[in-house]
C-alpha cells in the first residue's frame, strides 16, 4: 500500500455529511456533520430533506477537512466517494462533487462501496491481515463477511428482513424513545429488567448464518400493548425494561449468529465488527465471547469509525487501487450495490440491482 499518498474521502450515503483526508492509514482530518435534528420531528431519516442538507453541505464539509488536515486542494492525490449503496439523493450530490473536483484538480476518481469502507475498517484503525471475519451491522445492513482483500468478500449470511440498526429505531419508537434508536435504547436499558419480557431469538432454531428481526419487533409491539392495557401507559421502568429485554435479545441473536459464521468462515485472523450498532456495549461483550472462546483477536474500530464517515471511503480506495483502475466521469451513483456479488440476493432485486 502506497503510505505517500493524500487522498479526499467524501461520504453523503444517508444522513451524516462527512469529508476526510488520509495519508496512507494516518487521518489528517475527519469531519462529519450530522443530521439528527433535521429529521427529529418525522421520527427518521426524510430522503429529501437529507439530500438537500448533503447538497448545501458537502462543500463546506470539503473545507473543513482540508484545513483540519492542513493540506490545499492541490495536495490531492486521488479523490474517493461512496457510490452507493444509499439514499439516492445523498449520494448523487457526493458524487457530482468528486467528480467536479476530480475534473478541476486532474487526479483520480474512485467510487466506493460504502460496505466495503465498513468492512476495510479494521484494516485502518488495526492493520489486521486478510482473512478475517467481519460482522457489518448498522441501520441498512446487517451480514457477516469473509474478509480476503481489498475487494474479495464472501457473504456467509444476513439479515432476510429488518437491519438491527432499522430494528432498533423502531423499537425506540415504539416505547417513547428518542432517536436515533440505538443510543436511546442502551441509555434506558441501562437501568431495565433483561428477563421481564419473555422476547424471542429468531432464526435460532435454524441452521446457518441468516438472520431476522422483524418478528422480534412484533414481539416487542405486543408486550408494549399488554403493559398500556394493563396501566394505561408506559412508565420510565416499563420503557427500561423493554429496551434492556430487546437489546438481550439482538445481542443473543449475533452472538449464536457469530459462533456459526467463524465455522463456516473457516480459518480468520480475528473477529472484527463494524457499522453503528457496533457501538453498542452489551452487543460488542457478546462477541467478544465468542472472539475469546476461538482463541482469536476481536477487533472494533471506536466510535468515531464506526458510524458512517468519510475515513473508511478514503482508505478503502487507498487499498482498492492496487487492485482496480480509476473509475471515469461516467461513474454512476447506485442505491443498491450488494459486496458479494457471487450469492444471491437475500432482499431480492428489483430494477436498479439487488438490495442487499
Amino acid at each position: 500500500m502506497n503510505n505517500d499518498l493524500t487522498v479526499l474521502g467524501i461520504e453523503s450515503s444517508c444522513d451524516d455529511t462527512a469529508a476526510a483526508v488520509l495519508r496512507g492509514r494516518r487521518v489528517l482530518s475527519s469531519v462529519v456533520l450530522g443530521q439528527t435534528s433535521l429529521h427529529a420531528d418525522f421520527g427518521g431519516v426524510v430522503p429529501e430533506i437529507a439530500a438537500r442538507a448533503h447538497a448545501e453541505k458537502l462543500d463546506g464539509v470539503v473545507r473543513q477537512a482540508l484545513a483540519e488536515a492542513g493540506s490545499n486542494p492541490s495536495d490531492i492525490d486521488a479523490i474517493a466517494v461512496t457510490a452507493g449503496p444509499g439514499l439516492i439523493g445523498g449520494v448523487v450530490s457526493g458524487v457530482m462533487l468528486a467528480k467536479g473536483m476530480a475534473a478541476a484538480l486532474d487526479v483520480p476518481l474512485y467510487g466506493v462501496n460504502h460496505l466495503a469502507g465498513h468492512a476495510l475498517t479494521p484494516r485502518l484503525t488495526d492493520a489486521i491481515e486478510y482473512p478475517y471475519l467481519l460482522l457489518l451491522v448498522s441501520g441498512g445492513h446487517c451480514q457477516f463477511l469473509c474478509v480476503s482483500g481489498p475487494d474479495e468478500f464472501r457473504r456467509l449470511g444476513g439479515t432476510i428482513d429488518d437491519a438491527p440498526g432499522e430494528a432498533f429505531d423502531k423499537v425506540a419508537r415504539l416505547i417513547g424513545l428518542s432517536q436515533p434508536g440505538g443510543p436511546s435504547i442502551e441509555h434506558a436499558a441501562t437501568g431495565g429488567d433483561a428477563k421481564r419480557f419473555a422476547l424471542p431469538r429468531p432464526l435460532l432454531d435454524r441452521e446457518g448464518c441468516d438472520m431476522s428481526f422483524s418478528g422480534l419487533k412484533t414481539a416487542t409491539l405486543r408486550a408494549r400493548d399488554k403493559v398500556i392495557a394493563e396501566k394505561g401507559g408506559l412508565t420510565e421502568q416499563d420503557q427500561a425494561d423493554l429496551s434492556a429485554g430487546f437489546q438481550a435479545a439482538v445481542a443473543d441473536v449475533l452472538q449464536e449468529k457469530c459462533r456459526r459464521a467463524l465455522v463456516a468462515s473457516g480459518p480468520v485472523r480475528a473477529l472484527c465488527v463494524a457499522g453503528g450498532v457496533a457501538a453498542n456495549q452489551t452487543i460488542r461483550a457478546a462477541l467478544e465471547t465468542v472472539s475469546n472462546a476461538n482463541s482469536i483477536p476481536f477487533i472494533a474500530p471506536p466510535l468515531a469509525l464506526c458510524t458512517d464517515n468519510a475515513a473508511m471511503i478514503a482508505y478503502a480506495a487507498i487499498e482498492q487501487m492496487q487492485t482496480r483502475e480509476a473509475d471515469g466521469m461516467d461513474l454512476s451513483a447506485r442505491p443498491r450495490m450488494p459486496l458479494d456479488t457471487a450469492s444471491q440476493a437475500m432482499l431480492g432485486s428489483g430494477k436498479k440491482g439487488a438490495k442487499a
